[in-house]
């Protein structure tokens, strides 16, 4: 009974994609505009530990959708044009997925 339940409950947990933590991410970003984020707001608003977004931030300026900034302490993550392109196209791709019923 209880490997019944276990199972079903395994096949209830969705992870989120890469992906899916990416778009959180710079979701993040896009709300806080200009002034930026710093990594822990990112962390908590985007579900994430530390250590994890700083790696996907990294990611994010390696790929140039998002500038970093040294302010007092505190490293400012802001997210640049081609992020906002970029997450733009990544929202209207996610709304024809669910549209079909897919699962990326």
């Amino acid at each position: 009974m209880f490997n019944v339940l276990a199972q079903k409950t395994n096949q209830l947990k969705q992870y989120r994609s890469e992906m899916g933590i990416i778009a959180d991410i710079l979701g993040v970003a896009m709300d806080c505009g200009a002034q930026g984020a710093i990594i822990s707001s990112i962390a908590r608003r985007a579900n994430l530990s530390h250590y994890a977004a700083v790696d996907k931030c990294q990611k994010l300026i390696d790929a140039g959708l998002v500038k970093s900034i040294k302010d007092n302490r505190n490293r400012i993550f802001i997210i640049t044009e081609k992020g906002i392109k970029f997450f733009q196209q990544f929202q209207e791709f996610q709304i024809f997925i669910q549209s079909v019923n897919l699962r990326y």
